[in-house]
């Protein structure tokens, strides 16, 4: 790695995965130097009729396998931003691990709020369910890794049956749920764009994950850093405190020198290191 792209990733990790519209933008630096001969994509694949509605799909190759267990990726974003596309690189990583790997879009704000926002991952998972099996997966080893916002969503998805009630599933439909910097319980509300996406203050108690635990949760991983400012680590240890206080199951991995985006952006081949991010989420799907 030259001089330039090494002070790039070390010490302005956090602009790294930053969307900007700059054919230079950071994160096609970064996927520009992902391999690409370890799988092949299907791409676009509608599981709505809204133009955010789809899905990429990364098949590892030269795996013999008949079917694959698959990891179904949701990128963060605050609830307001992010493309599929942008994360080929954790795509890159989840198949050189042998998983078929999914990626979806999904509405953002402004165009839905809480709790609308969970209609999409929902309706993703629920079509990964039903359809993987035509491209190599298989449907009963199926797990929802998120970071950040997305880590969000797919807990709510894990401990609030309603929302994949509404696509006739329910959360044991899934292997496992793999949070990675997640925002578990983040009240009360500061900034004016998260208040108009959770709505009233007498009603955001409605989007805390943490507020749903009742101990039947399926098997959790939460890997949080310690240096993430944006999302406190307190999110992840308040969760899993809870999760035990009610009889669940919940495995914590901490990483002592990661920010908040060092935790999705050390999957990428060029800043895995020693691949303990990987590993640990690995090792987690490779348990159940």
């Amino acid at each position: 790695m030259t001089t330039t792209l090494k002070k790039l990733f070390s010490t302005s990790v956090a602009a790294l995965l930053a969307t900007t519209t700059a054919a230079c933008s950071p994160v096609k630096v970064l996927n520009s130097l992902i391999p690409s001969n370890g799988y092949q994509i299907t791409p676009n694949i509608a599981y709505g009729l809204h133009a955010r509605q789809q899905l990429d799909i990364y098949q590892p190759k030269q795996i013999t396998a008949k079917t694959l267990p698959v990891v179904v990726f949701f990128y963060g974003g605050s609830w307001e931003s992010g493309e599929k596309e942008d994360y080929l690189f954790a795509a890159e990583a989840f198949t050189s691990r042998g998983y078929l790997t999914v990626i979806p879009n999904y509405r953002v704000y402004p165009d839905v709020k809480f709790p609308a926002v969970m209609d999409d991952p929902a309706s993703a998972a629920n079509w990964v369910k039903t359809h993987i099996v035509e491209y190599g997966g298989d449907p009963d080893r199926i797990f929802l890794v998120g970071h950040s916002a997305g880590a969000h969503l797919l807990t709510m998805l894990a401990l609030n049956n309603q929302y994949l009630q509404q696509v006739a599933r329910t959360p044991s439909d899934y292997r496992g749920y793999i949070g990675l910097a997640g925002p578990y319980d983040f009240l009360p509300l500061k900034s004016t764009r998260l208040k108009e996406i959770f709505g009233p203050e007498d009603t955001q108690w409605q989007s805390q994950p943490i507020r749903f635990v009742n101990g039947n949760n399926p098997a959790m991983l939460l890997l949080v850093g310690l240096k993430d400012s944006v999302v406190w680590p307190r999110n992840t240890y308040n969760l899993a405190i809870e999760i035990r206080k009610q009889g669940g199951k919940v495995d914590v991995v901490e990483f002592p020198d990661y920010g908040h985006i060092d935790m999705v952006a050390k999957l990428a081949k060029p800043l895995r290191g020693n691949s303990s991010l990987l590993d640990e989420v690995d090792a987690f799907m490779q348990k159940h």
